[in-house]
């Protein structure tokens, strides 16, 4: 199951997302999930997908991957990861690339493991 272990969850949103379709995602994240992106807050499943959904729209190609994963805090309810995340996309006939740094907070509700928190930023210079 993909939302037995927050590792599961980790592991399916991370290759679901480059599908481009939020509905895969939406069994992952908490219905009052919060994401904190460089491009706002979003808070609740409705903003969250406005979101995606305009950066796929904006980036149609875009492939999304997570790095060096590593468990801060795990407990029987909650958990917590941080990585590095990348991106790449062609836009205007040019490759670009991205990348910077990510922490999600993951809780257990009712059995099941979800997404409750996600914070991506740049890397400091």
């Amino acid at each position: 199951m993909d939302r037995a272990t927050p590792e599961a969850v980790m592991a399916a949103y991370a290759e679901r997302i480059n599908r481009h379709d939020f509905e895969l995602l939406t069994p992952l994240i908490d219905d009052d999930a919060t994401f904190w992106f460089s491009s706002g807050s979003y808070r609740g499943m409705e903003a969250a997908r406005a979101a995606f959904e305009r950066t796929w729209q904006r980036l149609a190609d875009e492939t999304y991957w997570l790095q060096d994963l590593r468990w801060i805090a795990k407990a029987d309810e909650a958990a917590c990861c941080i990585y590095s995340f990348h991106w790449q996309t062609t836009l205007e006939g040019q490759i670009i690339r991205g990348s910077g740094r990510g922490t999600t907070v993951l809780g257990k509700r009712d059995g099941i493991w979800r997404i409750l928190h996600e914070h991506l930023s740049a890397f400091p210079e």
